[in-house]
């Protein structure tokens, strides 16, 4: 089994277009993270104190609920998790997909997208919450990004 699959949460569209192109790139599966209920415009703005994703990075037991579960999770050796960087880390739902799959035994690589934030303490507290997940590395990407870098840090 040499399978991989990209699961990727996107707010705004930008980390779509990331996994997207790394999917063609690597010839992977595409898992989108959905939310249950989709975030509207104020339920992204970071700087209300009271909208519902400064909320839900308050409660580190946030676990807002995905619409769909991969169906085949077991099929795939290799799988990447994609999301923007929220408040330094990954957003909550992020918790909600790993909570919900059995990655154990899997290579675990991340790659976040970001406006401004640097990679942020994602991975570490990916790796802190999830000790028994083989998290390999992470990466920060954009839609620029180098074809053959994307390709080489999978490798």
């Amino acid at each position: 089994m040499n399978k991989t699959l990209i699961c990727y949460f996107s707010a705004s569209g930008t980390t779509k277009k990331v996994a997207e192109r790394l999917s063609s790139l690597i010839n992977s599966d595409l898992f989108e993270i959905e939310p249950k209920e989709l975030y509207t415009k104020e339920d992204l703005d970071w700087m209300d104190k009271k909208s519902r994703t400064t909320l839900e990075m308050a409660n580190k037991s946030s676990r807002p609920a995905i619409k769909n579960k991969v169906p085949n999770i077991n099929e795939y050796n290799k799988v990447i998790i994609g999301f923007p960087v929220w408040w330094y880390t990954a957003p909550t739902i992020i918790n909600t997909f790993i909570e919900e799959n059995d990655l154990t035994d899997k290579e675990v690589y991340i790659f976040v997208t970001s406006g401004g934030s640097s990679f942020g303490g994602s991975l570490k507290d990916l790796k802190n919450t999830y000790p028994n997940i083989n998290f390999i590395n992470g990466k920060k990407m954009n839609e620029n990004d180098n074809q053959e870098e994307l390709v080489n840090w999978l490798n």
